[in-house]
């Protein structure tokens, strides 16, 4: 993979095989060079230098969380005891091992670090949140959020 920092202008046609593989990522080469008008061939190049210059990074399924004991969404706003740089290499460094963060962001405001975490139910985050979270190097405090609903998520980026 080339260095994220090289930009290469990416035309109409390129433009188009990313908006249509971010809704679709099983969508075949056959259709995806038919919805963007160009050979098959051509189509796969263009494909793949996207791959390879870094605009798609991978392609994954996206499982629903409820299919697999994990419906219960939860943020959490994490302070660290000091802020160096240090302390924030030290957290992200242990926070990486935890299977159950799906994200973690470093972030501008009241808290260091937003999470976002899935668990089954309240009592599954109950216990992570004391046995995991809390003990995490440098945490001083945490804040959580349950989300009640999800009116967006993980939607296609808009360019």
């Amino acid at each position: 993979m080339k260095d994220s920092t090289t930009t290469v202008s990416l035309d109409r046609i390129d433009r188009k095989i990313l908006q249509l593989l971010q809704r679709d990522g099983r969508i075949t080469n056959a259709d995806l060079a038919g919805a963007v008008n160009v050979s098959p061939a051509t189509c796969h190049r263009r494909t793949q230098r996207l791959f390879d210059d870094g605009y798609i990074r991978h392609v994954r399924a996206e499982v629903a969380p409820e299919k697999v004991e994990r419906s219960a969404l939860v943020l959490v706003g994490v302070v660290l005891d000091r802020s160096t740089p240090e302390s924030f290499r030290t957290f992200e460094a242990a926070i990486r091992k935890l299977k159950f963060v799906l994200d973690c962001h470093l972030v501008a405001g009241d808290f260091d670090f937003f999470l976002k975490i899935r668990v089954r139910d309240i009592s599954d985050f109950n216990r992570l949140h004391g046995d995991q979270l809390i003990s995490l190097p440098g945490v001083r405090q945490t804040r959580t959020f349950f989300v009640m609903k999800e009116v967006v998520d993980n939607a296609p980026l808009d360019f």
